[in-house]
């Protein structure tokens, strides 16, 4: 394909996301012609308080399942156990492992796991519908994030039977800083959209938007299309902008690529 081909050739497109896991959706972009400016609109560490996560891995025989519903509950919890001389693949064939999400999946393939149960779609729901119950009183172990609200998944399992212990495995929070090069592009206005991959990217990203463009930055971005990854990044993006452009189908980072080349097209 000649350079003038690609279906994004000449987009300047902004990518929302925690700074360590910007640069492989930069690469999807990227090869479809779009110019990328990073937004890191979240740092993601361990949680203020390490002890709740310490007592459940002393504990962690006990758990028939972990349920890991993002890939940083996975990552942190392996940093957590790797600190102690332990890994994940100590408790593979002991414990089931289940994840809700492609990307969650990968994650814990990656270190040579396979998990025992994936749903048949990547959300909540389907997890919830299908999950295999071998036992009335199933107890599962559900690493999560510190902040945020209620947890569908815990609910739903208790309601079904199970003893659920969430427990804060790593915490996201709102980075001080945009890179100067995103912040004069947006100022120049030549950003054509903004990409969002969850709600909190949403929130972080006005927070951020506010500090560095002042009090005129939603007439500011007007102009720009606002691209989501899915429903509850959609209903972020309504209350902070009042519109979203267009939602991803497939709620991967391939289905939002699509989206954004279907919308510019």
């Amino acid at each position: 394909i000649s350079m003038g081909n690609l279906p994004l050739d000449k987009k300047n497109i902004v990518i929302t996301r925690a700074k360590d896991k910007i640069s492989d959706v930069k690469d999807l972009f990227s090869k479809q012609g779009a110019k990328i400016f990073d937004l890191p609109a979240l740092l993601i560490d361990y949680p203020d308080d390490l002890t709740p996560l310490d007592n459940s891995l002393l504990d962690i025989n006990k758990f028939h399942w972990i349920i890991f519903s993002s890939s940083n509950g996975i990552k942190y919890l392996e940093k957590r156990l790797t600190d102690k001389g332990l890994s994940l693949r100590n408790y593979a064939g002991k414990i089931k492992f289940a994840v809700v999400g492609k990307k969650t999946s990968e994650s814990l393939n990656s270190l040579g796991i396979k998990a025992d149960f994936v749903p048949p779609n990547f959300v909540a729901e389907s997890l919830l519908e299908n999950f295999p119950f071998s036992q009335t009183k199933e107890r599962i172990l559900l690493p999560r994030v510190q902040s945020g609200g209620r947890n569908i998944i815990a609910e739903k399992l208790r309601e079904m039977g199970a003893i659920v212990d969430e427990v804060a495995s790593y915490e996201s929070r709102c980075p001080n800083t945009m890179p100067k090069e995103t912040e004069k592009a947006l100022k120049d206005g030549i950003i054509d959209a903004i990409i969002f991959s969850s709600g909190k990217t949403v929130f972080n990203s006005a927070f951020l938007l506010e500090k560095y463009l002042g009090h005129k930055w939603l007439s500011m971005i007007e102009n720009i299309h606002l691209l989501t990854i899915g429903p509850q990044t959609s209903i972020a993006c309504n209350k902070v902008f009042n519109r979203v452009s267009r939602q991803a189908e497939s709620y991967t980072f391939e289905g939002l690529l699509d989206a954004t080349i279907n919308y510019f097209s």
